[in-house]
């Protein structure tokens, strides 16, 4: 057996498969070289909360999650917080004591790190909250929560997707979303598809659901044999989906809100695209002709997952 250590996101991929393939816990680990109590473990703590199924790519976003949590304020020493602690008790503000420790002790960790550790002593009984004046919202975990965006009655969830969609073995599956510019009006829809990473950009004038399917529409009808689903963020500018697959043989699936690495392909992409269009840019005098020329050379681009092949020459199978 391997001495253990935190599996490998392709080990949660093979996990994936052979669950699939109605493997034991006991066979699943004989495979991998792993002890059961690991693979047990691993189904214990990485199952999706929404639907209590076992997927690779939530699996470890959730395995990432938490050790980044766990790392948060564990190179502190006891001394150090002492010092956090007492300055909280005075009634000082995490941002307070940063600056403080900035420029007085010989160490600093960030604010968050801070607030952090007083939800942490918060949840475990204790009080250290009640010397804030403010524990801001944007900290609520939401996992468990309902989603405060639009709702919509019978949209398809992501764990409803056919499994060949996250074997990511054959082309037509597209992920969706819209990056919207600083004047919060004009933005852009971007689709990726899965397998080749191939990408279309459409300018549209507002976020809304009429001009996101009719973008969605213009794209589809270009690449029509190349699209067989598509799995949007959650966002209501996309809840006129019915009228794409009114058009198409395309079903299309929606994420679960706040769940950005379940849609980890259009994420990337997302990222790509902000080399050309800089956050906070305005998107009002961005062009189709801008969008589709960065598309080209996004597309054009060689990767190293395709062993360095375009996705061009995989989407087109050249």
């Amino acid at each position: 057996m391997n001495k253990y250590q935190q599996l490998s996101q392709e080990e949660r991929y093979t996990i994936t498969f052979l669950l699939k393939r109605k493997k034991s816990r006991a066979q699943i680990a004989r495979e991998l070289g792993r002890s059961a109590s690991t693979i047990s473990r691993e189904l214990g703590r990485n199952r999706n909360t929404h639907d209590n199924g076992y997927r690779a790519e939530v699996a470890h976003s959730y395995a990432t999650a938490r050790r980044r949590r766990e790392r948060r304020g564990s190179h502190f020493n006891p001394s150090q917080w002492n010092v956090v602690i007492k300055k909280l008790k005075n009634d000082w503000s995490p941002e307070q004591i940063v600056d403080y420790l900035k420029k007085y002790r010989n160490f600093t960790m960030s604010h968050e790190t801070i607030y952090q550790y007083v939800l942490d002593d918060k949840k475990h009984g204790g009080s250290l909250y009640t010397h804030l004046r403010i524990m801001p919202k944007r900290r609520r975990k939401r996992r468990n929560s309902r989603d405060s965006r639009g709702i919509l009655p019978g949209k398809r969830h992501i764990s409803t997707r056919p499994a060949i969609v996250e074997t990511r073995k054959e082309v037509g599956h597209w992920e969706g979303d819209t990056v919207i510019g600083r004047d919060r009006h004009h933005c852009i829809l971007t689709l990726v598809e899965r397998k080749s990473g191939y990408a279309i950009i459409k300018k549209i004038r507002a976020r809304t659901a009429a001009e996101a399917s009719a973008a969605a529409i213009r794209a589809i009808r270009m690449h029509q044999e190349k699209f067989k689903t598509i799995t949007f963020d959650n966002g209501t500018e996309f809840h006129g989906y019915k009228k794409i697959e009114e058009k198409f043989p395309v079903l299309c699936y929606f994420a679960t809100p706040y769940h950005s690495w379940e849609r980890g392909s259009n994420e990337n992409l997302n990222g790509l695209i902000r080399q050309y269009i800089p956050k906070k840019s305005c998107m009002k005098n961005i062009t189709q002709t801008q969008c589709d020329w960065i598309a080209k050379r996004l597309n054009t681009r060689p990767r190293k997952r395709h062993g360095f092949r375009t996705p061009q020459e995989v989407f087109y199978e050249i």
